[in-house]
Parts: structure tokens; sequence; C-alpha cells
């Protein structure tokens, strides 16, 4: 077995305990560690796309116990993508918190420590209760580092994130039981082999399964109609923690992709047809209400928070259609969606710090601390986000419009994505002109501006995702011939059931 695949979750598993029992009364070393932890699981993820170019799906058996009777990791080409993507975000995020965020509470390190340690499992297990697991580990951590730093606001949007994932954890657990009723097996690959071979009386609750793993994705990846918890918890978040919550929802785009693709997809009969007839009205009505949400908001951070919504839509558009050239555009679209996001965060942050009592509000205030810098990264990041050329959302929006253009449904796509990209254009100008680009209403000194403490590293986190999302425009040609083969190998369901069950 190839021990390199299980460093991403035991890495992080590992530094999160000793940065609660040896380091935590010193916020330097406590720093030092969580930055050389995060800078480590990059290089690791480098190797381990390097190892899944070169062949795979990779497996290791935890304990040497052959599948489908032990706990399986599984590295391909899509989850070494994803490990990559959470890794390189995280040292932005990091980078950004290290400015003074992380000292607004306790544990912040080892909480994000945690948080990694659930997303890379969630990537890498080929386990349906082992999703789970990791589900819950980073639920867990999400929680403390969402009500990070305090305030009432804060707290009552961390009460309803934890609501509406109990009841997500809980609609996962009944889920994962009927699943197993029916098949004996919660093995994905072992699934994929058993549900395409399931005896008529057992379709329904089969099917009420399925029907329940995609509402609990769905909850994760804020799709309509269970977004209402993302906007007030992602734009009251600390801005490092939005910043890395950025991958959350993505964890359920690659659920939905990974499992009912494998599990759910072509030999499943009704339940794949069931799946495939909500998903799609879902991706679209997504689009649309999170960028009509960008054009309504009030607030920097709630307009970035529906974009996320609206980006999410933009991702399961093309993943509803399940194609081979569908699946590369979805997937340039997630990496370019995400680096976008937690750029605009990290930015938030910075804008809210700097203009004091006024802080995100999308109102005329007085010029403030490096108001000219902010400008043109929020220049940058709005027009990824909203797909305007040259940056990668437009070069990603394109492949996802000739994914779409043989399909019965085209006109209802074509029409979605170009009116929220209308609406999202229009709403991100509003609030760039109102914060940046107005002359101030006021000649006095709104309370509380001033120039905060962090000095440049918090531009400096700023300014990789940055760089990250103008290396995917330049490199967009090697970049959809990895994905395109990533396409292939996830519509080949045979090569992954061989690898895994041996």
């Amino acid at each position: 077995m190839n021990h390199w695949i299980i460093l991403p979750i035991l890495l992080p598993a590992i530094v999160a305990p000793m940065l609660v029992l040896a380091v935590r009364h010193d916020v330097v070393l406590a720093r030092v560690f969580s930055l050389a932890s995060a800078v480590l699981l990059v290089l690791v993820a480098g190797i381990l796309l390097g190892l899944a170019v070169n062949g795979g799906p990779h497996i290791y058996a935890l304990g040497n116990w052959a599948p489908p009777f032990g706990i399986v990791l599984v590295l391909d080409r899509l989850s070494a993508l994803m490990l990559l993507l959470t890794s390189f975000l995280a040292v932005g995020a990091l980078l950004f918190a290290v400015g003074g965020a992380d000292k607004r509470g306790r544990h912040f390190h080892a909480l994000f420590q945690l948080q990694l340690m659930g997303v890379n499992g969630a990537f890498l297990t080929g386990d349906l209760f082992n999703l789970f697991v990791f589900f819950e580990v980073l639920l867990i951590a999400s929680y403390g580092l969402m009500v990070h730093g305090g305030g009432s606001q804060r707290l009552r949007a961390g009460v309803q994130y934890v609501v509406v994932n109990l009841v997500g954890s809980s609609l996962f657990l009944i889920a994962v039981g009927l699943i197993y009723g029916v098949t004996g097996t919660l093995n994905m690959a072992d699934l994929a082999v058993k549900v395409a071979t399931m005896e008529a009386g057992d379709q329904a609750l089969l099917q009420t399964g399925g029907l329940l793993l995609l509402l609990v994705f769905a909850i994760k990846a804020a799709m309509v109609p269970v977004q209402f918890w993302l906007p007030g918890t992602y734009a009251l978040a600390p801005a490092p923690v939005a910043a890395l919550f950025a991958i959350m929802t993505k964890v359920g785009a690659y659920c939905i992709i990974r499992v009912h693709g494998l599990v759910f997809g072509e030999g499943a009969g009704e339940a794949a047809h069931l799946i495939h007839d909500w998903l799609l009205p879902a991706a679209l009505i997504t689009l649309v209400v999170g960028m009509t949400g960008v054009l309504a908001s009030r607030r920097l951070g709630q307009m970035t928070s529906f974009a996320v919504i609206g980006s999410m839509g933009m991702i399961m558009v093309p993943v509803a259609l399940y194609t081979h050239e569908a699946l590369s555009a979805a997937l340039y679209y997630l990496v370019h969606s995400t680096l976008a996001a937690g750029a605009l965060f990290l930015i938030v942050g910075l804008v809210a710090e700097r203009r004091g009592s006024l802080q995100d509000r999308l109102v005329v205030g007085p010029v403030f601390a490096q108001s000219g810098l902010l400008a043109a990264g929020f220049f940058m990041a709005a027009v990824a986000m909203a797909g305007l050329p040259p940056l990668s959302g437009f070069l990603g929006k394109l492949l996802i419009l000739d994914a779409a253009r043989d399909v019965d449904a085209n006109v209802w796509i074509w029409t979605a994505i170009l009116a929220s990209s209308f609406l999202a254009i229009v709403g991100f100008a509003r609030g760039g002109s109102t914060l940046f680009w107005k002359p101030s209403a006021m000649e006095r000194e709104f309370d509380g501006v001033h120039e905060p403490a962090g000095g440049a590293v918090p531009f400096v986190a700023v300014g990789i995702l940055l760089a990250g999302l103008v290396m995917w425009t330049v490199l967009a040609g090697p970049a959809t011939h990895y994905l395109d083969a990533t396409a292939t190998q996830l519509l080949d369901r045979q090569r992954y059931i061989d690898a895994v069950l041996n």
C-alpha cells in the first residue's frame, strides 16, 4: 500500500491535539505549526496528484482489511485535485489569520486543523459510513470556527448553522440505515455492484435512501430549497473562516458527483432517473436565486455569500447533465469559484476592519487605509466571480454553455446562465462603486475608522488566492486536459469497482 494516501488525514489529526496540548499558550508557535502543516499538505497533495496522474484509482485499506469489509481510502484524479485545492486555500486563509484574527478566540488553529482533517477525509473515503464520520468531524470543527471571536449575531448564526446541520446529520444516518438494510454494504464500490442488481421489491427503499442522501449533500452544497442557512453563516463568520468555508459547499458537490455518479449512475434504474429529475431544476433555480441575492445584498459579505450559492448552481448544472464534457466543465468552474470566493471573503474582512462602524455595509463612507489596493483586489475577484473575461470564470462558463449546447433543456440552461451573469455583473459593480469609487458623501470621520494591525501579511494571503486564479486561467489548456481525463475516469465506473474490490 502507498502510505502517502493517508497523510492528508493523518497530518492534521496529529497537529490538532499537539496544538491544544503543547502550544496552546504560545500563539507564535501555534501559527508556525499550523502554517507548516498547511504547507506540508500542499506538498503531499502535489505528490498525490502526480500519483493519480500515473494511474489509479489507488487504494489504501486501513488495517489491511480487504474491501468491502474494512475501511478503505480511494485516491483518483478527482480526490487528488480536491486535496490540492483544499490545502492551497488553507494556506491563504491561515496567512490571513496570523495577521491577528486567530487571537480573537481560543484554539483557532487546532479547530482549523480538525476542519482540514474532516474535509480531506471526505474527499478520500470510499465508504458511506466513514463519509458520515468525516462530515461530523468537519462540522464539529466548523461550529467552533464559526463562533470564533464571539458576538451575539455570530452566535445566532452559529445556532442556525448547528441546527440545520444536525438535521442533515440525522437524515444522513437514516439514509445510510436504509441503504445498508437493503444492500448489506456501505462500501461505495460494492454498492455500485449491488444496486444494479436490486430486486423490484427493494427499489422503493433504495430510492428513498438515495433521495435522502441527495438532500443531505444538497444541504452541504447550499442548493435550493435548503440554501437559506448559508448567507447568514458565511457573512458573519470571521474572514479566514469564511474563506476556508468556500471549500465546504464543494464537499457537497463532490459527494453528489462521487456517490450518485458511482452508486446511482448507469445501471441503477429508477433511482438514477429520480436523482436526475430533481438535480437539474434545483441547480438552475439555485443559480438564479444566488445571483439575484448578489444584486439585492446590502453588505459585501452577504453579497459574496450569495455569489457562493450562485456558483454552486453553476457547478451543479453540468453535474446534472453528467456527460464527459459537462463534468470536465463543472470541475474547471469548481476550482475557479472556490479561489474567487476565498479571495472575496478575505477582502471583505480587510474592508470591514478598515471602515470601522460602517464595516462592510454598502453605503458611501470615507476613504480608508489601503482603499486603492483593496479596490484593485476586489475588482479582480469580482470580475472572476461574475464570469467576465479574461479570467477563468469566463472560460468556465463558456465550457458549461458548450457542454449544454445539445441537451434538451439547453434553452433553459443558457437563459439561466446568461441572465444570472448579468445580475452578478450589476450587483458587483454596484457594490464596488459604492465602497471604493464614489466620493464620500460626508466630510466627517466615522467612529472607529483606523488602520488595523497585521501589516502586509493579510494582503499577501489575498494575493496568493488571486494569483491562483491567474494561474488557473493561464494554465487552462493543461488544466482542461487533466479534467478531461478526470471526467473519463469518473464515467468508467467499472474501473473504480475493480480497483477497490480487486
